[in-house]
């Protein structure tokens, strides 16, 4: 399956929820303009609310590789294209010194030591290379102003020049997803390169039905109990982090282990470790429960 078989915004929403990925009008419409115009497409939003898991159903529809880019602070271009395996190329100009170098220039050294052989190729020249590939360009938000310059650069051309090698193209453009926390803001050059959509948490019936697709296992009620409270957490301003659908998951399957068939006090704070990643969150949200279930 191509791009270019997505018929519409629907249709594409409907090979998404096969991965057990729901994607509601908005998401689904702004997936669908991205891959018909061959533009990166941009997902900001809370963490949990199922960005990277997008770039994950985008590469089983499509039934592509998925490369992903783990952004951090103080990643640059070197650690996102390309290296050289010295040690390789150490051990090639050894072992042409032991054979004594007959008849080889300096220049077809030099030029032999360059080999694709040689090339490490980190993620962004990796999804050049193998493409048709989805790139995922996760947390861009964590990377520094001259790391967005060079990955706008990359992204107008989808090609990258090598000194020692050559340039290399993409033949067929990757499928790129950005995701960001919003911990800053993004430079409005790449944001105009892109396609954008804010991910919110999903509502009541939504995530209810999310939980249903991705845990068949997990009875009907524990699975809408779950949400119920999940939402109610969320409402609340005091939590350090809301948790998000990732953290319903794992808290719904957390339950459903321990054979759960129905939400209680004592089982729910026993597996509140599955919801809540603070102290100060587990604190809160445990008196929180004892008035909700108590």
């Amino acid at each position: 399956m191509t791009q270019t078989s997505i018929s519409s915004p629907a249709a594409l929403a409907e090979k998404l929820a096969a991965t057990g990925y729901l994607a509601d009008e908005g998401l689904a419409t702004t997936c669908y303009l991205a891959l018909s115009m061959e533009r990166p497409l941009l997902l900001e939003g809370e963490p949990g609310t199922g960005k990277t898991s997008l770039a994950e159903a985008l590469a089983q529809v499509f039934g592509l590789p998925l490369i992903r880019l783990q952004c951090y602070e103080g990643i640059d271009a070197s650690q996102a294209l390309y290296d050289w395996d010295f040690t390789a190329q150490i051990l090639h100009l050894r072992s042409v010194e032991a054979g004594g170098g007959a008849g080889i220039s300096v220049d077809e050294l030099e030029h032999s030591l360059y080999d694709k052989r040689f090339l490490l190729a980190r993620p962004i020249l990796k999804a050049l290379q193998q493409s048709p590939a989805v790139l995922l360009i996760d947390e861009i938000d964590r990377a520094d102003d001259e790391f967005e310059a060079f990955l706008l650069e990359v992204l107008s051309t989808y090609q990258v020049s090598i000194p020692e090698f050559g340039t290399v193209r993409a033949e067929i453009a990757p499928i790129v997803v950005l995701t960001s926390n919003r911990t800053r803001d993004l430079h409005d050059a790449l944001k105009r390169r892109c396609l954008y959509h804010w991910i919110d948490h999903p509502g009541l019936a939504r995530e209810v039905e999310i939980v249903r697709t991705r845990l068949p296992e997990v009875p009907p009620l524990l699975a809408e109990q779950v949400v119920r409270v999940v939402q109610q957490i969320r409402a609340t301003d005091d939590v350090l982090k809301p948790p998000g659908v990732a953290e319903t998951l794992d808290w719904a399957r957390a339950l459903h282990q321990l054979g759960r068939p129905e939400l209680d006090l004592a089982s729910a704070a026993a597996s509140i470790g599955a919801l809540c990643k603070y102290r100060e969150d587990t604190e809160r949200v445990s008196a929180a429960l004892s008035r909700m279930l108590g």
